[in-house]
């Protein structure tokens, strides 16, 4: 739960940032949040039985892949001693009371590892090792573990939806993260806090005092509006000084507070109290939140975590065949575009790395291999220009598609080779005749025919004429001349000349609309025809 109404309270600090804000940084991700996040989209038997939260997990962690995220699970450690009473409250627990409470703050407490939640934790740390996602099993909170490597710089941000992280000194906050829609995350900087709303680390550990959170029940009486009016009136620097020496009575004159009853499991019977019982229990308030137990950051446990680990590719289909029932080539078909897109984000950066120096290094001559082989052609996904390329020495992957910035940036040298590739290609392509200049041609074609069709008729009607007009000279002479009417006279030869160049000219036009793909099917069959006729025509005359 972490702080009551706090979120609310931060509400105008949210940002929803594309996902693509959180590329190349590494995250911590309280584990047990995003398990409960993913349980609660489907609480049905059948979801649990069929490892539904486990198939989102794995499709959120192989987006955070491609991005080149370096991943950190952590989860929780036993049950810190002060939040005993209300763990036994949300499990429903009716033995409690008051005195117990007091003697449950003695000690922390191991969590029951047998649980179904604690086997959904240790399935997706299973998951997240074979694809190279180490864990920190916190030594309390998980929450605080992931605040403590975030105030050391060792991560740039924790994913969580427990309000106290920011009390326990967390500075970038990610609240949430949607896949749908190009994807986005919903943020939170303490930066912000501090500069919209006022609220340093110690202001915000007030309010869980007056509020209520997993330390303690709250004061009646406090709502989020005067909580924030109370402890902005004394400031983030003397705030926690303050009620480590009076309690809560700073508080008793508050405008409009109606009454303060008891400061639940605090201990205060009144709030202008000042025995030293009651300032004790305030003071373990704090302390939890500004001493909370962690593994440190030269710890053993945290170095291992920082480490990379590699992606295990058997493992990881060995899983997906148990829990999803999965065959390896589909296991295959999901993840290893992922891993290759990683790998060219980091060569990417490589690259970035030696420009931001001054260096700039031909694609040939560094000397970590380029993992794209060559560009197949331009794609567009979801509205977004991408590439489809090939790898180069990636088992079991041979292509798939990537964002075209990322290929702008990690190797511009092959998109210069692919539009070169693309250009030589349409130079040796016939090109296309548009279909409304087909349909001029079509037209041509009719009217040359029929100036053909009419040449030939009156050619043939001369024929006829001389042929008649011959007989009849033959007939008034004594020495006829003969005359071979088969052989063409010089005026015939060269109309049949011209006839047989337009006969080709047009053949060479027809044969080059009916290859057309995009021809339209009368104008195939039209054009099939006149081919057949023209080349009836050419037999003839030859």
């Amino acid at each position: 739960m972490g702080v009551k109404n706090l979120w609310d309270i931060l509400e105008s600090c949210k940002k929803t940032l594309p996902i693509h804000h959180i590329q190349n940084k590494r995250l911590c991700i309280d584990l047990s949040c995003w398990i409960v996040q993913l349980q609660n989209v489907c609480k049905t038997h059948a979801c649990i039985k069929d490892k539904v939260y486990l198939r989102s997990l794995f499709h959120r962690l192989r987006a955070l892949i491609a991005l080149n995220c370096s991943l950190i699970f952590v989860t929780d450690g036993a049950i810190p001693a002060i939040k005993l009473s209300t763990y036994r409250r949300r499990l429903g627990s009716s033995s409690e009371d008051t005195r117990d409470e007091t003697n449950l703050h003695k000690r922390s407490q191991p969590r029951n590892m047998g649980s179904e939640f604690s086997c959904m934790i240790k399935e997706a740390k299973v998951l997240g090792m074979a694809l190279g996602i180490p864990c920190l099993n916190g030594i309390e909170e998980g929450e605080a573990q992931c605040a403590l490597l975030n105030s050391e710089s060792l991560c740039d941000g924790c994913f969580t939806t427990d309000s106290d992280v920011f009390l326990f000194g967390a500075k970038t906050v990610y609240r949430d993260i949607d896949l749908g829609d190009g994807g986005h995350v919903v943020c939170y900087e303490m930066e912000d806090i501090e500069r919209k709303l006022g609220f340093g680390r110690n202001s915000l550990i007030t309010l869980a005092l007056l509020l209520g959170s997993d330390y303690s029940r709250g004061v009646y009486g406090f709502g989020p509006e005067t909580a924030c009016q109370t402890v902005k009136s004394l400031g983030d620097h003397i705030v926690l000084q303050r009620v480590a020496s009076e309690g809560l009575a700073f508080a008793k004159n508050t405008k409009g507070l109606k009454k303060l009853a008891e400061v639940g499991s605090c201990g205060a019977s009144e709030v202008n109290g000042h025995n030293s019982q009651k300032v004790d229990q305030f003071q373990k308030v704090i302390d939890a939140y500004l001493q909370p137990k962690c593994h440190s950051p030269d710890s053993e446990a945290v170095h291992r975590v920082l480490a990379h680990y590699p992606f295990q590719r058997t493992e990881l289909q060995q899983f997906c065949s148990q829990f999803f029932d999965w065959t390896s080539e589909k296991t295959d078909e999901y993840i290893l575009p992922k891993i290759a897109e990683r790998d060219l984000r980091r060569f990417s950066n490589l690259r970035s790395s030696s420009s931001e120096v001054g260096v700039q290094i031909p694609l040939h001559e560094i000397p970590v291999t380029c993992p794209v082989s060559t560009i197949i052609k331009r794609r567009k996904v979801a509205g977004k220009e991408c590439f489809e390329v090939a790898w180069r020495e990636f088992d079991g992957l041979k292509s798939s598609v990537v964002p075209a910035d990322l290929i702008e940036c990690a190797c511009p040298e092959k998109i210069v080779e692919f539009e070169e590739r693309m250009q030589g290609k349409k130079k040796n392509h016939k090109p296309r005749i548009k279909k409304s200049e087909k349909t001029a041609v079509m037209d041509e074609i009719d009217l040359k025919l029929q100036g053909l069709l009419l040449d030939i008729e009156s050619e043939n009607s001369a024929i006829s004429t001389s042929s008649i007009c011959q007989a009849s000279v033959l007939q008034k002479k004594v020495r006829p001349e003969v005359i071979d009417i088969l052989s063409p006279s010089p005026i015939r030869a060269c109309k049949t000349s011209k006839l047989q160049n337009i006969v080709d000219q047009q053949m060479d036009v027809i044969q080059l609309s009916d290859s057309d793909t995009e021809t339209s099917p009368e104008h195939l069959k039209k054009a099939r025809e006149l081919r057949l006729f023209l080349a009836s025509m050419k037999a003839d005359m030859s």
